[in-house]
């Protein structure tokens, strides 16, 4: 029997990157994979592509658009019509746009509503799934990017001071405070069969950031060589959504598969509670009050 026979595990940017490596190991252990991707040409082409190279036929494609909120809920409908439940959920999609600001279908800044509030709808509207499975685990992928941020919750749409590098390194800082505020409410609402953690990938060798044009592509061109492969970048996402060691652990931060401290002064409880609150309200939902 594979290590991850019968677990149902979605993975969300599962068609490159390291989102794909992590859908693809998981798959190899047995898992039946989830694919949650924007494209659906570039997901049939990866579900092909792991189907063949791990010889498991369990590999499913579900379609959504993340930082548009109607399409999230539309893909947490579909899941539950779709499966009895979900054994692990891996918020991995992730992206840095570009050098002028955007604006998502509802109005959101794009960093924000790709990289934080469309894996809080999906993790809030799919949390009953994650309660059916005996022990559940949502590993979400932030950075240690968060340290390169100038956070903020009094301009969270960066209306008056916008960058692509500052938004993306705070959309991961928020990854952070989301993972460890949700293991708080997990905790006090007596839910102990769902875990969550989040993680560093490491500097990984991918195509994230091409889009934020000028000099940070630039830098970020120059660099890639001297980056982790996507295989090496995965590494802790797949030992958090599988390794027996970190079953009961929740709230943590891990890189290189190790727990890390969280230093930002930003990361209070405080702070940690309002953002909660904002990304409730902004996407309309009400999520372990």
């Amino acid at each position: 029997m594979t290590p991850l026979q019968d677990k149902i595990i979605l993975v969300t940017g599962a068609t490159s990157g390291i989102g794909e490596v992590t859908a693809r190991e998981l798959a190899r252990q047995g898992a039946h994979v989830i694919l949650l991707a924007r494209n659906r040409e570039k997901a049939e082409r990866t579900q092909r592509e792991i189907i063949a190279t791990t010889n498991n036929p369990l590999i499913d494609i579900a379609m959504a658009d993340l930082s548009v909120l109607q399409e999230v809920r539309d893909v947490a409908a579909q899941l539950h019509d779709k499966y009895p439940r979900i054994d692990v959920l891996v918020n991995n999609a992730g992206l840095m746009f570009g050098a002028e600001r955007e604006v998502s279908a509802d109005g959101n800044e794009m960093t924000l509503a790709t990289n934080h509030l469309g894996p809080f709808l999906l993790t809030s509207l799919l949390l009953d799934l994650l309660q059916k499975s005996p022990a559940a685990r949502i590993v979400n992928v932030a950075s240690m990017a968060y340290k390169f941020s100038k956070p903020t919750l009094d301009d969270i749409q960066s209306a008056r001071s916008y960058s692509p590098m500052w938004e993306y390194g705070t959309s991961k800082l928020w990854n952070i405070m989301f993972t460890q505020e949700l293991a708080r409410r997990l905790r006090a609402h007596g839910i102990t069969n769902v875990t969550t953690n989040s993680l560093h990938p490491g500097a990984v060798a991918t195509g994230y950031g091409q889009q934020s044009g000028g000099w940070l592509s630039a830098v970020l061109a120059l660099g890639r060589p001297f980056m982790l492969s996507p295989e090496k970048g995965a590494e802790t996402s797949i030992f958090l959504a599988s390794d027996p060691s970190v079953a009961a652990i929740s709230g943590g931060y891990y890189s290189k598969k190790k727990p890390e401290p969280v230093k930002s002064s930003f990361n209070t409880l405080a702070n940690s509670q309002r953002l909660w609150a904002m990304s409730e309200e902004l996407t309309d939902t009400k999520f372990l009050d």
